[in-house]
């Protein structure tokens, strides 16, 4: 990953503070601040695709996983 923390710009942050359905169901105590914590996320793992969680793909086929059937 970069050494520059992802930066959003504010008029991202109001756009995205707007909660959505789900969002206003559960509250917030600060949607400016989530949304600008979900931006950050989203900014650092468009820089670094491999930031995000569960990026690691394994290569399984389904006879790997599944037991056989009798």
């Amino acid at each position: 990953m970069s050494d520059q923390e992802p930066t959003v710009d504010d008029e991202r942050v109001d756009s995205r503070a707007e909660l959505l359905p789900e969002e206003q169901r559960a509250g917030s105590d600060d949607p400016e601040a989530q949304a600008e914590a979900i931006l950050e996320d989203s900014e650092a793992r468009t820089m670094d695709r491999d930031a995000a969680p569960g990026t690691h793909l394994e290569q399984r086929t389904s006879e790997d996983v599944t037991p056989p059937v009798d």
